[in-house]
């Protein structure tokens, strides 16, 4: 998955602000995105650090395609990130859900899934959020580890057994909860303990397959560029050419000494 740092056509004003690896004394993050080839990139990826050096981070995976969907996307990324960081991801994912819980008057609102994250300075645990497919990730030096459950019909058939596999497969793209109808109630959360995050679109963890994401966490841990240029690069296209837009942060927390 190459070719990243590619500004958002429908956003030109991303153009004057490239992709970049950002630090504080604990905290590094990178993020990259690639377009699919539906020549139109509907997923966003926003990481906003507070003075204190709490990061909050996001990634948006608009449903369908299209001028309206892209041009909200890194909208929806802003303000999941910045709320994320302040207030926590829970709000953060809410927050960004209540621009786009009403259709309006065109009735062609757009709507997205999502995964955020926040971490505070000095190594403590990150805690995430997110609402249908999107992922968080963990790396433990050894093990890739998801932390979060997709929000599908076909991982609710899995859980609920009975339903042939090829049934379960055929409903995984439909979700269950978006950023337009999530509620307290219903959007995922967990704590990671883990010194390396990844947060992904289903355009890297449906298209790059678990062994191929494990092999280059191993390779580029310690680079989180690196690694995200890596991931995106890493996405191949289906039997019937279709690769979706792919889209990754990274963020590594370096070991802080008592």
């Amino acid at each position: 998955m190459p070719y990243l740092h590619k500004p958002d056509k429908a956003n030109p004003s991303q153009e004057d602000e490239p992709m970049k690896t950002v630090s504080d004394h604990t905290i590094t993050t990178a993020l990259a995105s690639r377009e699919g080839t539906d020549a139109d990139n509907a997923d966003a990826a926003r990481i906003y650090t507070l003075a204190n050096g709490t990061v909050g981070a996001a990634v948006i995976d608009g449903v369908g395609h299209g001028p309206h969907t892209s041009r909200t996307a890194p909208f929806l990324a802003e303000v999941a990130a910045r709320i994320a960081a302040l207030r926590g991801p829970l709000p953060g994912i809410l927050g960004a859900g209540q621009l786009v819980a009403d259709p309006g008057a065109d009735g062609e609102e757009a709507d997205a899934v999502a995964v955020a994250v926040i971490l505070p300075p000095g190594g403590r645990q990150a805690r995430a959020a997110w609402v249908g497919d999107a992922r968080a990730y963990g790396w433990n030096g050894d093990t890739l580890t998801l932390y979060a459950t997709d929000q599908t019909m076909g991982q609710w058939a899995r859980r609920h057994g009975g339903v042939p596999i090829e049934v379960a497969e055929h409903h995984d793209s439909w979700v269950r909860v978006s950023l337009s109808t999530a509620t307290v109630a219903t959007v995922g959360e967990v704590g990671i303990d883990d010194r390396l995050l990844l947060l992904t679109s289903d355009g890297i963890h449906d298209q790059v397959t678990p062994d191929t994401m494990t092999a280059l966490v191993r390779e580029h841990a310690d680079n989180p560029q690196a690694l995200a240029d890596a991931l995106v690069a890493a996405a191949q296209a289906d039997e019937e050419g279709y690769r979706d837009d792919a889209t990754v942060i990274v963020i590594r927390t370096l070991e802080v000494a008592p």
